[in-house]
């Protein structure tokens, strides 16, 4: 057998196809009167946040409670008052490797509230919300300088050797802000090495992005409920992110919100919590779907309970806001208990830059209307609306 004879060409060879997850075929028909009807809830609850003044107050316990009930979905526990104290830089206790990990689900919900919709499903939003900054397609990382020569004057900056010392301190300080403004918009990344013992060194996360950003693009002209849950069935499937199982279930609320049916972040973890749907790989489409709009529902049900509970205590507080002087701090006291879940008495003297006696006398001039007492210990005493 002649192998000379046999000649190969890679020159003219077509390149491989890129890899594409198949769609789910979906009777539209049948489905797109419950869709429509799950899209007219949340459009309803989002009127009714806007309209009652509590959207913002009602968004941060969201944001909170969400980030505990997100650990407790990966089989962890967190204890709200703990992450709470620990968002305000109070903890009592030195963090846990839990509530870190809620702290950075909290940081990711609040990095998708703060930029426009679209922002969150991009290779950017992806990279930002998980802390890391973008992680490709950019080429601003710095290089490493070599040691300056204490000799050499022109190696230090001008203020180095200012006759003002403080002035150095000043522009170390501002240079450090701005690299942590830089981190926070997503424009700085960090290079991190990735550890073999920890993350498979065979799982290709950046093809595993392209693939789900290829998703969401080709479900841009679906119905925001059904887009929202073929991107989430993806995502499992997909296995994005394995140390943060909890970021799918917040990009399929970015959907939602990116679509216009919302600006505000669903609460789908206590929705996904509260319902008994539990992908198991092996549902159908139809199945997964409604499994999702289930979710949605609980969710649903859960924030209209809530901003219920919001407007009741308001209103019980403002009847006795309305009869304190102007310069009182009780008005501002109520606005905390509206935006967090857990108010203590350090916590509040320490936002509020009164004495911790002050917040003492305003909670005895609350009266009945003050929020429930959450310890019922003496050394400790924590209130909340419940």
């Amino acid at each position: 057998m002649a192998f000379g004879s046999l000649s190969l060409n890679f020159d003219n060879a077509e390149p491989l196809a890129p890899r594409n997850l198949d769609l789910p075929d979906l009777p539209w028909g049948t489905i797109a009167g419950r869709l429509e009807q799950l899209a007219i809830r949340i459009l309803r609850l989002d009127a009714r946040l806007e309209s009652s003044g509590l959207g913002l107050g009602w968004q941060s316990r969201c944001d909170m409670t969400e980030a505990v009930r997100s650990i407790i979905l990966d089989g962890q526990l967190v204890d709200l008052g703990d992450l709470v104290l620990h968002d305000a830089g109070m903890d009592v206790r030195s963090p846990t490797h839990e509530l870190t990990r809620a702290t950075s689900a909290l940081r990711a919900r609040r990095t998708a509230l703060a930029r426009s919709a679209p922002w969150p499903l991009s290779i950017d939003g992806l990279a930002a919300l998980r802390g890391i900054g973008p992680a490709r397609g950019e080429t601003s990382l710095q290089p490493k300088r070599a040691k300056a020569d204490p000799e050499d004057e022109e190696a230090y900056p001008p203020f180095a050797n200012d006759a003002d010392p403080w002035a150095a301190h000043f522009a170390e300080i501002d240079a450090l802000l701005d690299r942590t403004n830089k981190v926070l918009a997503g424009e700085t990344p960090f290079p991190k090495s990735r550890s073999h013992l920890v993350y498979d060194p065979d799982v290709d996360e950046t093809e595993n992005e392209d693939l789900w950003l290829d998703v969401v693009k080709r479900t841009a002209h679906w119905p925001a409920v059904a887009a929202a849950a073929v991107a989430w069935d993806a995502w499992l499937n997909l296995n994005l992110y394995t140390r943060q199982p909890w970021l799918g279930l917040i990009m399929a609320a970015c959907i939602l919100r990116a679509r216009g049916l919302t600006s505000h972040l669903l609460p789908l973890a206590a929705g996904f919590k509260q319902s008994k749907f539990r992908p198991q790989g092996r549902e159908g489409a139809i199945e997964k779907l409604e499994g999702f709009c289930q979710v949605v529902e609980e969710a649903l049900a859960i924030s209209h309970k809530d901003l219920d509970r919001l407007m009741l205590a308001r209103d019980l507080m403002e009847r006795v806001t309305k009869q304190c002087r102007s310069n009182s701090k009780l008005p501002d006291l109520v606005n905390l208990f509206l935006s967090r879940p857990l108010v203590t008495v350090p916590l509040g003297a320490k936002l509020l830059k009164v004495s911790p006696k002050a917040i003492d006398l305003m909670l005895a001039q609350l009266g009945g209307a003050r929020p429930r007492e959450l310890t019922g210990r003496s050394r400790y005493r924590a209130w909340g609306i419940v």
